[in-house]
């Protein structure tokens, strides 16, 4: 992978995708702020210095260049070329860094090294349904361990829709007949709001859904119990099955 020496130097920040996202958001508004304020400078101090030069140019005025003619005493184009060099410098070190960084954040589980809970997404008109490795499926309300990273699969039913968790950094297309992954980790406990921002049909804005963050341990017990009930529903329906039919007279 390209970015592997970066991340060797610790040049390029890991974690999970908010983590991650926020230091690029950071990197990026405290840059902006640096040259904004270099430019905003350097403009003050032009207008001043011009200003204060009023009068020693008006002495000269028989130096002035005339219409047609090139001014002189500017440094031969060197200021410019400094300040082109510098910033070409900048932006391409920038956004080589931007890149490695999204590297590691679309990296696999597999490079990643992280125990992944697959959650498989189904889409519909207008509801989302989640399924966990166990079978066990949910409609309208997800729940996932705080601090462990998570792989939505995702496909749609019938038309696109689209997945998003803006406090978690989340959002993945649904699309009919494909399948596309996403994943997260969740850091801090609490109740999040998924919602649909692909526009698709007239109840685009009640397709919603829940997402629990619970404590690990919190977690396991809930899901143990849907285990236990999905094996439990799976006996009861192979009982029902080997009964007789009592017909009515």
């Amino acid at each position: 992978m390209p970015s592997a020496p970066l991340h060797a130097e610790g040049i390029v920040p890991e974690g999970a995708r908010a983590d991650v996202f926020r230091e690029i958001f950071w990197v990026f508004l405290l840059l902006g702020t640096l040259v904004g304020v270099v430019v905003i400078t350097y403009m003050f101090y032009n207008a001043y210095a011009y200003a204060a030069s009023r009068t020693r140019r008006r002495e000269t005025d028989a130096d002035r260049p005339q219409l047609g003619e090139l001014p002189t005493g500017g440094g031969s184009g060197r200021k410019l070329f400094i300040s082109f060099a510098l910033s070409t410098i900048i932006v391409i070190s920038l956004i080589a860094w931007t890149y490695g960084a999204l590297l590691s954040v679309e990296a696999s589980p597999m490079d990643q090294s992280e125990d992944t809970l697959d959650i498989r997404v189904e889409a519909y008109q207008f509801g989302w349904e989640f399924t966990y490795p166990n079978g066990h499926t949910t409609d309208g309300t997800l729940r996932v361990p705080e601090g462990k990273a998570v792989e939505l699969t995702l496909t749609s039913r019938d038309v696109f829709h689209n997945l998003g968790i803006p406090e978690l950094r989340v959002k993945a297309d649904a699309i009919p007949g494909q399948t596309t992954t996403t994943r997260f980790t969740a850091s801090e406990q609490g109740t999040y709001r998924a919602s649909c921002y692909e526009l698709c049909g007239s109840g685009h804005s009640y397709m919603t859904a829940e997402v629990v963050v619970m404590e690990p341990d919190d977690y396991e017990q809930w899901y143990e119990n849907t285990t236990a009930n999905a094996e439990e529903t799976t006996e009861t329906r192979q009982t029902s099955a080997q009964r007789p039919t009592e017909v009515s007279e």
